[in-house]
């Protein structure tokens, strides 16, 4: 069975040729309108969505299939204490897919580990997004027509940012990519960033505290706003929420072919002035995002079908303590504790990839 819990579950070649399929159902839109008729995607959103959820929901559609689920987790038996396992279970004997979305790390997987249906990770916690990738490698591919040697800018949180961490995980295989990290000292990239994926596969990548340091040398600007849903103490929040902000004037230090995304909603990390500027691609990737989740739905129902199965990856995974990460499913849920084994030795949760706390 093949799922999509982190964007390198695809190899760069399905990336590549998930992109020319989105591509070709632009192109040709009539002729996948009736590709998932009689097939059902269930929508298992255990927070707020608007993007995400709707643009699943319009792929669905627009491929003539159907949707069900829900969009707040005190409307299911989630309420009534139902896992995540169990509810995985259940939604195997009504639908034929699943875009699920959890304030918890590692719960996707957890619902991969037992469903019978394709699981897509929608978002679960501050770990991953890979749809959201998967948007914004779509705006890249059309907007600069290639992924290799470009120099991509990342600002504002990139600790609790998930969709930055999925995207470093996406473009680093390409050649030539180099990152710069813009974020304050306490919104930094976390280490297991920095050492896992960006040391342990040599990629360039230098970190700055102000976006003009940065602005000349990028191709693409990825914005993203200070969440304060990630913060455990609200003054944290208020003291940085406005730290870095995109106006006209900064970008008069850009490229004149600079792009600059976002993966929304935004606060007011951009001013609505910058949305007049051609290079502002924000709402152009909304868009992109439904039809690349089309091409996603039609391939993973396709691999289904074909009895596909995930490659083997040839980690290393060994049991071991309860994970003490607050924000990982393993917090609220009875789930086996493992972990994989990464370079020098080090273990981390497979749910949430954190470190192993050795008492």
């Amino acid at each position: 069975m093949r799922h999509l819990l982190d964007p390198t579950d695809l190899s760069v070649q399905e990336i590549d040729n998930l992109m020319d399929l989105a591509l070709d159902i632009i192109a040709r839109r009539a002729l996948y309108s009736e590709a998932c008729k009689g097939r059902k995607l269930a929508t298992l959103f255990y927070e707020p969505s608007t993007r995400t959820r709707l643009s699943f929901t319009a792929a669905m559609m627009e491929l003539g299939g159907s949707v069900l689920g829900f969009s707040d987790a005190n409307s299911s038996s989630v309420s009534k204490g139902e896992t995540v396992a169990d509810t995985a279970m259940v939604i195997s004997c009504f639908a034929d897919i699943v875009a699920m979305r959890h304030p918890k790390e590692g719960a996707p997987l957890v619902a991969s580990q037992v469903s019978t249906i394709p699981i897509i990770n929608a978002g679960d916690g501050g770990h991953s997004h890979p749809t959201q990738t998967l948007t914004d490698l779509l705006t890249i591919r059309r907007e600069k027509g290639h992924f290799d040697h470009l120099t991509i800018g990342l600002c504002g949180d990139l600790k609790y940012g998930r969709t930055v961490h999925s995207l470093i995980k996406a473009m680093g295989r390409y050649a030539g990519v180099r990152f710069v990290f813009i974020a304050p000292d306490k919104l930094k990239l976390p280490n297991y960033m920095i050492h896992d994926v960006c040391e342990a596969n040599n990629l360039d990548y230098k970190e700055v505290n102000t976006l003009e340091a940065a602005m000349p040398e990028l191709d693409v600007l990825y914005m993203t706003r200070v969440q304060k849903e990630r913060f455990a103490v609200a003054e944290d929040y208020e003291r940085l929420k406005d730290s870095f902000i995109l106006d006209a004037e900064k970008m008069k230090l850009a490229k004149s072919d600079m792009i600059v995304l976002h993966p929304l909603p935004r606060v007011n990390e951009i001013a609505v002035e910058v949305d007049k500027d051609e290079r502002a691609a924000y709402f152009r990737q909304v868009e992109n995002g439904k039809f690349v989740r089309m091409a996603l739905i039609y391939q993973l129902l396709k691999w289904k079908d074909e009895g596909v199965d995930a490659p083997k990856t040839g980690e290393e995974i060994v049991k071991g303590p309860r994970c003490w990460h607050a924000a990982c499913i393993t917090s609220i849920e009875e789930v086996e504790p493992l972990y994989k084994v990464c370079e020098g030795g080090v273990k981390r949760c497979v749910y949430c990839e954190t470190e192993e706390h050795i008492a």
